[in-house]
């Protein structure tokens, strides 16, 4: 009989360094890898195609990364995550594996897909060993005095930073290079990988890619210029879209390509990985790692927000307007408001956008267009190489003010004072929308403001700011009022 391996499953986690999995099961025996492609379910999650590709990619480099530690890397294509157990009961007949290591997912899809996998793997006495990777937290593990999750943020980073103080989580160590395997695979097994890359590649700018370079080096080195060239200044310079004050380490933390571990020791490699803040910059990165694990937290707590509900119930009803020539014309950037379009087109352009502006534009469509929430999620999931289900949920209920720690209905931005206060210049909205390029400072943020403007290549506001904010905050009063006046009656 051959030999028996385990089996490690990468799934949004691709990379070498500080992979709990891998870790384990190397150091139960040999191993194989394994990662399945499942184009069928990334259309049903709205996955963007610049994140697909993304991926792709990766997962190509990290075969020859885990090539040089001899562990083969078979790349498989199941259309849908419904056909993974059945996928992994005929794999039985090719490959002799004892467990499967993976680690741990949060949303509904992705624990249904798991909890089916662990029953077929268990009749069959083998076992799916799940390991705590994408938060520094496990599931259930950050808790109130009442043993139940925290709902509001404040309260839930307190306690954070109370078990932070007790120690950072460490990083696993690097596997070391095991035996070569002498294994043949069957050829049907093995997707085409670079014909797949490239029919996603397709649907997308191609000038793209070049903005989002792949690698666990080049993630680690972004990290540390971040870390030594823009911490000090990040609490003033991360709201100012026209700088590159951020880290732009979303990508590369949703797939995987670097860990949150590594990111927090690195945030306190000055202090020996010791919790002591010495820098508000550090502090507020800190904070904003912390509001990704609040949200993955409540993706795992309330599944109701995997499935399309409000957080808040009472906000259910909400009587949201249809318009489809206002959604397609913020979907595009042509809403007349030049910082929300600047930041569409920038969405568009590149398959990001910075945050400051991600919150502008989610709650112009909310408030403003009086749009469905979900609307704008799913729009953002189709072209954000960055699109994360818990991150972008709890980002858009939250300027909705159906989320947890949600914006009070009554408190709407207004994008002209954010364009004025967050890109005073007007930086950022002439690199977008070069149809405004030779207005001045002022007139660049409200074109058609007192008539100052009358003749430009570039469309009227196809809202009132004001009157729209007083339509959004009579709706929501409203309805919030009879969602109270109907539950006092049960």
């Amino acid at each position: 009989m051959s030999h028996v391996h385990q089996l490690i499953w990468f799934r949004q986690d691709l990379r070498i360094r500080d992979h709990a999995a891998l870790w384990h099961a190397t150091q139960a025996g040999s191993c194989i890898a394994i990662a399945i492609v499942s184009p069928e379910q990334w259309q049903q999650h709205d996955d963007a195609p610049i994140k697909i590709e993304f991926y792709l990619r990766q997962l190509q480099h990290l075969k020859h990364e885990l090539a040089a530690f001899n562990i083969p890397l078979i790349i498989v294509t199941v259309q849908h995550w419904q056909h993974i157990p059945e996928f992994f009961e005929n794999l039985f007949k090719h490959i002799h594996f004892q467990h499967v290591y993976a680690n741990i997912e949060l949303g509904v899809n992705e624990l249904k897909r798991d909890h089916d996998t662990q029953r077929m793997l268990n009749r069959h006495q083998k076992d799916l060993i799940l390991l705590n990777d994408r938060t520094l937290f496990p599931a259930t593990s950050i808790r109130n005095q009442s043993n139940l999750p925290y709902q509001v943020f404040g309260a839930f980073k307190k306690t954070c930073y109370q078990r932070l103080q007790h120690g950072l989580p460490q990083c696993y160590p690097t596997p070391a290079t095991q035996p070569r395997i002498t294994c043949d695979f069957p050829s049907l097994m093995q997707t085409d990988i670079e014909a797949l890359q490239h029919h996603y590649a397709a649907k997308f700018n191609p000038s793209c890619m070049d903005t989002w370079n792949i690698g666990e080096t080049h993630a680690l080195h972004l990290l540390d210029q971040f870390i030594d060239e823009k911490l000090t200044d990040y609490k003033n310079e991360r709201d100012l879209p026209a700088l590159s004050g951020t880290s732009q380490l979303s990508a590369y933390l949703n797939i995987g390509i670097i860990s949150i571990r590594q990111c927090i020791q690195a945030l306190f490699r000055q202090q020996q990985g010791d919790f002591i803040i010495q820098s508000e910059g550090q502090q507020t990165w800190l904070d904003e790692l912390l509001w990704r694990e609040f949200y993955q937290h409540i993706l795992f707590d309330f599944p109701k927000v995997s499935r399309h509900l409000p957080f808040k119930p009472s906000t259910q009803n909400i009587g949201w307007r249809n318009d489809p020539i206002g959604l397609e014309k913020w979907q595009q950037g042509q809403t007349g408001i030049p910082i929300v379009d600047a930041g569409m087109r920038q969405l568009l352009a590149t398959g990001w956008m910075h945050n400051r502006v991600r919150m502008i534009c989610a709650m112009f469509l909310s408030k403003n267009l009086l749009i469905d929430w979900r609307k704008g999620e799913q729009w953002f999931m189709q072209h954000l190489i960055d699109g994360d289900l818990a991150a972008n949920n709890g980002g858009w209920q939250w300027c909705a003010s159906t989320g947890t720690d949600a914006a009070p209905y009554f408190r709407i931005f207004n994008p002209v004072n954010q364009s004025q206060k967050f890109d005073p210049h007007g930086d950022y909205i002439r690199k977008w929308l070069p149809e405004l390029v030779d207005l001045d400072d002022k007139s660049i943020h409200e074109p058609y403001a007192k008539n100052a403007v009358k003749r430009l290549n570039y469309p009227v506001p196809i809202v009132d700011l004001k009157t729209s904010r007083v339509r959004a905050i009579e709706t929501f009063r409203a309805y919030l009022h009879e969602a109270i006046c109907n539950a006092n009656k049960l």
